[in-house]
């Protein structure tokens, strides 16, 4: 099977180094959503979606791409994002793109957080908190996540 994960990272890189290390295990391309077309996610059996968290949602280019793609069958997805605060149980973060993406026809298999180096506004003040995350552990259960998702979606061989 085939994979791509579109990623949006602006800040500090943490969620492009969860993209880069899940997208190792998938043998799937990391891409902005400038860079890949709608109708192109049509070829793709696997396609992940994820950004740093802003103000307890995705990032707006994310949002925006995903809102702007047709409907249909689209088959499985993932979501995945990083944050400097932890993700709340009662209002996930995932929750919103989970079910946007299944409004859109896509089947989200799965979804993956992990804390982050965050120097949002009130954050900045202290010097950011997280400042040594993703960690090596937080990498390795990208890794391990990414490979429970191969299992379960046979995306590569």
């Amino acid at each position: 099977m085939k994979a791509v994960i579109v990623c949006t990272s602006v800040s500090h890189g943490n969620t492009k180094r969860i993209a880069d290390v899940m997208g190792q295990v998938l043998e799937a391309p990391v891409v902005n959503p400038e860079q890949i077309d709608s109708a192109e996610l049509a070829t793709y059996d696997l396609v992940g979606f994820g950004s740093g968290i802003f103000f307890q949602n995705f990032h707006p280019q994310l949002r925006q791409f995903v809102r702007s793609l047709p409907r249909g069958d689209h088959g499985r997805a993932f979501v995945f994002a990083t944050s400097g605060l932890p993700e709340p149980p009662i209002r996930p973060f995932t929750r919103p793109l989970v079910r946007l993406l299944g409004q859109k026809g896509f089947e989200v298999a799965d979804t993956f957080t992990c804390r982050a180096f965050d120097t949002w506004l009130p954050m900045k003040l202290v010097g950011g908190i997280n400042k040594d995350r993703p960690n090596a552990t937080d990498l390795e259960a990208a890794r391990t996540f990414a490979e429970r998702l191969r299992a379960r979606t046979g995306a590569v061989s």
